[in-house]
């Protein structure tokens, strides 16, 4: 591994800050990047479900996989074309727009704010990819649909894919099966989706934070709302106590962005929403208990910083990585650790040889070895942020005790069960579009003589739920070719913190090895 040249070059002024800033700075960090940049700039990553990492080719029809190395290492991973849209999509080239992994492992990708470099399009193009074979199939979309763009989706607790209609309250779910979806009036929301992210919540439940769009311009609105998919209704889930999306009141309220941040549910049950200024003053915080369905009032951003269409992820010791910038559109971005209480400083992994990005440059994603990939969008800039301490027990995915096999066959298809499989989080966000979530299990084989790691294919997940506790929850995993055979350790992976390990024996096809 590898340190970044960041890291290397600024030891020296990073022990100064800190004896400036104190305790408001954090220790112990570093950045790391990787021995084999992409060739490509890059866009939104996506984990897929047997450990390779995809990535889009930034606003064109291409992706790529980040393979890691025998040893699982991401740093020294490669970079491997995967299949484009299919050219029967008409040069489907998108750019901001709905994500998602779904239950089986597919991948599905939906609209495109923008769509093969020209202006705005809200492109209602889209498609799944399947890792098995390789391929896209198109997806239609919702009917009566004519826009999709740059839409927020969630996958449900129960597999089901959600996504937004930007243009109002709208939403529709996806029946993967037969591909075609079934549109729902948004019963009870209180204004348009359009900017507004969506937050899973433990118990299935969806938080979003009102962006007074289409019509419902109120320069000091502060509502928020939950929906609930067993009555497929929305209902208020009160202030916010401070203003978390961009209406410009502080500066005469003329040209309001409506943009705002991410909002991040964390493993202490509460969700750490961010906000946007483009008043030169800095963005709100404001923190949602799960528990008791109430709001407070969070910290201010430091300076002049906010989060207006930025990204934001939990990190395996629980606190919120965080992307700024001064005002919305504007650069540099600093990036934070919030830790429940206050933001503390990091060291910055500048672009080396691009101009300074801003939020809306950046995207996050949780990789299983517990660092967040940072990307800096349409440039071939990657970085992977490690953070300082560690989860705590009680987070951890557990694998019970006869619930795996003691033996699995290269080829072979089984289920491991245990509780917690899915993590207490959905992982990164965005403002809006740009989802990456990884609230679903990785297994990941290692084996004990060589020392070299292998991910099987996970899919089949009893369910897509946070937090889950006690309950019980499982997932079928696949044993790929190419996994040495010989006695292994088979450990559990969710949002990059690893179950407790277990014993397990791999045995390779007669002639295969």
């Amino acid at each position: 591994m590898r340190k970044t040249s960041f890291t290397l070059l600024h030891q020296l002024s990073l022990l100064t800050t800190a004896v400036l800033l104190g305790s408001n700075i954090a220790g112990a960090q570093e950045w790391f990047t990787l021995e084999h940049p992409p060739n490509f700039n890059v866009g939104i990553a996506l984990q897929l479900t047997d450990g390779r990492i995809m990535v889009q080719q930034n606003g064109t029809s291409n992706w790529w996989a980040l393979v890691p190395d025998r040893f699982g290492v991401y740093d020294a991973g490669q970079f491997v074309p995967l299949a484009p849209f299919p050219a029967g999509m008409g040069g489907y080239e998108p750019l901001y727009f709905a994500s998602a992994v779904l239950p089986d492992g597919k991948v599905i990708v939906e609209g495109g704010e923008y769509d093969g470099g020209g202006g705005p399009v809200w492109t209602t193009l889209g498609a799944i990819y399947n890792p098995i074979t390789n391929t896209w199939t198109q997806v239609a979309p919702p009917p009566g649909w004519t826009k999709i763009g740059d839409a927020q989706s969630v996958v449900l607790d129960n597999g089901t894919f959600m996504m937004a209609n930007i243009l109002n309250g709208e939403y529709a779910l996806l029946d993967e099966a037969t591909l075609t979806w079934t549109v729902f009036p948004g019963t009870g929301k209180f204004d348009a989706n359009d900017e507004e992210g969506w937050t899973l919540l433990p118990g299935g439940k969806v938080l979003t934070v009102d962006t007074y769009l289409f019509g419902f311009d109120d320069p000091f609105g502060k509502n928020s709302e939950i929906f609930n998919p067993t009555t497929n209704t929305w209902s208020s889930a009160g202030s916010t106590v401070v203003q978390l999306w961009d209406s410009r009141k502080d500066c005469g309220g003329l040209n309001p962005s409506h943009e705002m941040g991410p909002a991040v549910l964390r493993p202490n049950g509460k969700v750490f929403a961010t906000g946007a200024n483009t008043c030169g003053k800095p963005g709100h915080t404001a923190i949602y208990d799960v528990a008791t369905g109430e709001w407070r009032e969070g910290p201010d951003f430091p300076g002049v910083e906010d989060i207006a269409d930025g990204p934001a992820s939990i990190l395996p010791n629980g606190h919120v990585l965080v992307d700024t910038s001064p005002g919305y559109g504007n650069g540099p971005s600093t990036l934070y650790e919030f830790n429940g209480t206050k933001f503390l400083k990091i060291p910055q992994p500048k672009p080396l040889n691009s101009p300074p990005s801003n939020t809306e440059g950046g995207r996050m994603l949780v990789i299983p070895s517990g660092r967040v990939m940072f990307l800096h969008v349409d440039t071939p800039e990657i970085w992977l942020y490690e953070s300082s301490g560690t989860y705590e027990n009680a987070w951890r995915p557990h694998i019970c005790a006869a619930c795996y096999p003691a033996v699995g066959f290269v080829g072979k298809t089984y289920t491991v069960s245990g509780t917690q499989f899915n993590g207490l989080t959905q992982g990164a966000a965005f403002g809006d579009d740009a989802q990456s979530a990884t609230n679903y299990p990785l297994v990941r084989i290692q084996n004990a003589k060589t020392g070299h790691v292998f991910y099987a294919r996970t899919h089949s997940f009893s369910t897509m739920a946070v937090a889950t506790g006690s309950l019980p929850t499982s997932c079928e995993f696949d044993i790929l070719p190419g996994t040495e055979s010989g006695d292994s350790n088979l450990t559990v992976i969710a949002n990059g913190i690893p179950s407790n390990t277990v014993g397990f024996k791999v045995v390779s096809p007669v002639g295969s090895q």
